[in-house]
């Protein structure tokens, strides 16, 4: 199975924010803590050079406590100061919101030094589809200005949105490489709907769920929610033996149902990705 997803509205978002990028001053940079590497595109980076950068990783509340602590000291490791939030209920906004200000600041100081009146912060909020960007703004707003929805692309365009006179947000569409050469993190994107639906199988995607929840021994976690733990068989086994147990052996029903569930946090809270270099921690 590949995993391919680039619809003509995001490749031509993606030109226009990098022509809009040209008058951002910060840069809001918004992952799935779920997946925060797989949800790093690889040229933000370069898209974003010399401008001030504030890291949000939103959906904190659906990972462990543990977890959350090893990425923020990963992180921190890297030189990196992440934010942690949960935009649907509105927790680590206000952090967010003064590191974006802070960051401005350092802007119109460079602007005052040249003789030149300070002005509004332009700041832009940019990540994979789905990973919370709109339900960040309407926080960060403090009221419901852009459409939110748990699944990609509901963002189609890009919009400013004046939150007071001393910030201006971009509201930008998902961004997603043209192409995903990592394909344990095309599937990751698939499972945590990071990506459009029409990229990937459920029945497969739901098999490869459930050997990575097998490979972070996660396996007790199926076990309290489906009443069968998945032990010595494979994703696919497991699939068809639950679809067998409670949905009359409707497969797909099956697939979708482990997704939905996971993706509501009904399984429980999931970290799907550990730091590289904690990764075999207990």
């Amino acid at each position: 199975m590949s995993i391919q997803w680039y619809p003509g509205h995001i490749a031509k978002a993606e030109r226009s924010l990098k022509e809009q990028l040209k008058r951002v001053d910060v840069v809001l940079e918004v992952r799935d803590a779920r997946i925060p590497l797989a949800t790093h595109h690889p040229l933000v980076s370069q898209w974003i050079e010399g401008k001030g950068r504030v890291l949000v990783i939103n959906r904190a509340d659906m990972i462990p406590a543990e977890a959350k602590h090893k990425w923020q000291q990963w992180f921190e490791a890297q030189g990196e100061a992440p934010y942690f939030t949960n935009a649907q209920q509105g927790q680590g906004i206000e952090a967010v919101s003064l590191a974006t200000q802070q960051a401005g600041e350092r802007m119109n100081q460079r602007r005052r030094s040249r003789g030149m009146l300070p002005r509004a912060v332009r700041a832009v909020v940019i990540g994979f589809p789905n990973v919370g960007k709109s339900a960040l703004i309407n926080r960060l707003l403090k009221r419901r200005v852009v459409d939110s929805a748990r699944r990609a692309g509901v963002t189609r365009s890009l919009r400013w949105v004046r939150i007071s006179q001393t910030l201006e947000l971009l509201d930008a569409p998902g961004v997603i490489p043209s192409q995903i050469e990592n394909q344990d993190n095309a599937l990751k994107l698939a499972i945590c709907e990071d990506i459009g639906e029409a990229a990937y199988e459920n029945q497969q995607v739901a098999a490869v769920m459930v050997d990575l929840f097998k490979g972070l021994n996660l396996e007790h976690k199926l076990g309290d929610r489906y009443h069968l733990v998945p032990s010595s068989m494979t994703g696919e086994s497991y699939l068809h033996q639950l679809a067998e147990q409670n949905y009359q052996n409707d497969i797909e029903r099956t697939a979708r149902q482990l997704l939905n569930d996971f993706r509501k946090g009904l399984i429980g809270s999931v970290a799907l990705e550990l730091p590289p270099i904690l990764a075999s921690d207990p």
